[in-house]
């Protein structure tokens, strides 16, 4: 397994994402989502993975810009550009992918 979490350093979720792989000896990598970003080919994946809606921040300062957008491809263009927008953690493996706290979809990765 090849697990990245993109998480935010103050999103209780992602550290609780971090440590649920730990517990269970799998490595991570671990990705600061406002200081790194992600590609937009991640973006892109994970969007398949788990759908649009999932990865908008409804807390975010400025998600209500993201939902009054008309075409899901700009939608996902101002996900890239400001990755505050994003739901933590964003888990990955491969072309699996999961957005928030997600254990029970984790467990049958493994």
């Amino acid at each position: 397994m090849n697990i990245q979490i993109f998480g935010k350093n103050k999103c209780f979720d992602s550290k609780k994402a971090e440590r649920w792989f730990k517990e269970r000896r799998i490595k991570v990598q671990y990705i600061d989502l406002p200081q790194y970003g992600m590609s937009r080919g991640e973006l892109r994946s994970v969007r398949q993975a788990a759908g649009l809606e999932a990865l908008l921040d409804e807390a975010a300062p400025g998600a209500e810009i993201v939902r009054y957008l008309a075409r899901d491809e700009d939608k996902l263009e101002k996900l890239f550009e400001d990755p505050r927008l994003i739901r933590t953690p964003v888990v990955r493996n491969g072309k699996q992918a999961t957005v928030g706290y997600r254990p029970e979809v984790w467990e049958k990765w493994e």
